[in-house]
């Protein structure tokens, strides 16, 4: 059974959630929209006022770099970017004996550069000093870099080469992340969000983006949805993008090809640069894909999955190689055992799931068994045969755990990879609540889910096992 501690904090978490989900049903949206700190036209993505958020840090302090960007110039639909300091080592060749064991205290020149002229680069800094320095300045007296008081356009983070990245830099797979929260609460920078970002992509050795949807009520199904699908296809073209800006850069042959090639790379500076996005062009694999969702985030995971088998080599060079879903948000309207036996239990019980899905479904379509809510529906496209690899971590003590069994079962029944991790005494996102996160089973969820998932984001002929 869960502890004391665990089940006095239960009540208290699951208070504050039925008084908030209650006021924004009693609250027209209109007023709720001037109540929320993050409420623009665009959507809400944030509600700051009911949790911490974590800065963000350019600079690898922690193992980690951090960065947030807005992707979308309609909506407030933002990423959050995990870059780990592993990515700065050189790829390894493996068809020599010596390199497979690299000089770890070895990396390639970083360099701080400008922002907005990425011409300007300041001089290059050493691993550790890249270290001891933080995002806003921090570092010795002498430092070369300038004061961000007198320059504010100097930005102060980790800002590759690109010129020579694919010769200098690891590219490393991604994981889209989305994060939990009944679709209504939640963001992709609070600090519980962001510490379990952090650990998975030490973990699992990848760059993780986190992905900061809109919420309800707010923005109703299907805009969660619809923002999981848009960074999926921002990713693509970013992939594209570098690779436009590395086929310039590498351009030989005449003088007259030469100038022409000058002339397409002062087009491409002049419209590219500013839209490619570094850490990714200098990285990121997005061959290999993977998709972690949180609770409802699961949920945005395998529509965005589904929209990915769909969509086959249009998204090129972007391959969903797998995913990962926690304790995913899925209801029907049959309850199955666990539904009614658990109905009562511990942070998200029943009764306070039904009030979000209230608020994330449009009042017209609002039902137990709607695609966004029910994945065993018949007749869904495409059929299961066709979806990736697909890990499903339960809790036993939450209601939702017997439905997403269900859907492993019928992964495996057309020879899907679908294995279930179940953890014993564990509760509702009891690998990614505040509370929860140092618990020997929060690191315990995370190291099993970096085992199963480097299967299938190790590089061929050098695969991972166990």
């Amino acid at each position: 059974m869960p502890s004391v501690a665990v089940k006095l904090y239960s009540v208290f978490f699951k208070f504050l959630l039925k008084h908030r989900l209650q006021s924004r049903i009693q609250t027209p949206l209109d007023e709720n929209a001037t109540s929320t700190s993050n409420a623009s036209p665009f959507g809400v993505t944030s509600r700051p006022d009911e949790e911490s958020v974590a800065p963000v840090n350019p600079s690898f302090t922690d193992g980690v770099a951090t960065k947030d960007i807005h992707i979308d110039p309609f909506t407030s639909l933002s990423i959050r970017i995990f870059l780990p300091d592993s990515g700065l080592q050189p790829p390894l060749d493996f068809s020599r004996p010596s390199s497979r064991s690299p000089d770890l205290n070895h990396s390639p020149d970083i360099s701080r550069r400008n922002s907005y002229d990425p011409s300007t680069a300041s001089k290059p800094a050493s691993r550790s000093d890249q270290y001891r320095r933080s995002s806003y300045g921090g570092g010795s007296p002498d430092s070369d870099i300038p004061n961000p008081k007198q320059d504010p356009a100097i930005y102060r983070g980790y800002s590759p080469s690109l010129s020579n990245h694919h010769q200098t830099c690891r590219k490393l797979p991604v994981i889209l992340q989305f994060h939990g929260g009944g679709f209504v609460s939640g963001s992709n920078d609070s600090a519980a969000n962001d510490f379990f970002c952090r650990r998975i992509a030490k973990l699992c050795d990848v760059i993780v983006l986190a992905v900061g949807y809109r919420l309800a009520p707010e923005n109703r199904y299907p805009a969660a949805f619809e923002d999981g699908l848009k960074v999926l296809n921002w990713l693509g073209k970013q992939a594209n993008l570098a690779e436009c800006s590395k086929s310039l850069g590498n351009a030989r042959g005449s003088s007259t090809d030469l100038r022409r090639s000058d002339v397409h790379r002062h087009i491409a500076d002049r419209f590219g640069s500013s839209m490619v996005e570094p850490w990714l062009a200098a990285h990121g694999d997005p061959s290999r894909c993977v998709l972690l969702g949180v609770s409802c985030g699961a949920n945005i995971a395998d529509f965005v999955a589904r929209k990915a088998v769909e969509a086959g080599k249009l998204l090129d060079p972007v391959k969903v190689v797998a995913q990962v879903l926690m304790y995913p948000f899925f209801i029907g309207s049959v309850p199955t055992h666990s539904e009614i036996k658990l109905a009562n239990s511990y942070f998200y019980d029943k009764a306070m799931c039904m009030l979000a899905w209230k608020l994330f479904l449009p009042e017209d379509e609002f039902s137990l068994d709607h695609p966004a809510a029910n994945p065993l529906l018949p007749g869904r496209q495409p059929p299961l045969k066709f979806m990736p690899p697909t890990l499903t971590v339960v809790a036993e003590h939450d209601w939702m755990r017997d439905r997403a069994i269900a859907y492993s079962e019928e992964l495996r029944k057309v020879n899907v990879d679908a294995p279930v991790l179940e953890y014993k005494d564990a509760v509702h996102e009891f690998a990614t609540l505040d509370m929860l996160l140092k618990s020997p089973q929060a690191q315990a969820c995370a190291e099993d889910i970096a085992i199963w998932v480097k299967k299938y984001i190790s590089i061929r002929g050098h695969e991972f096992s166990y």
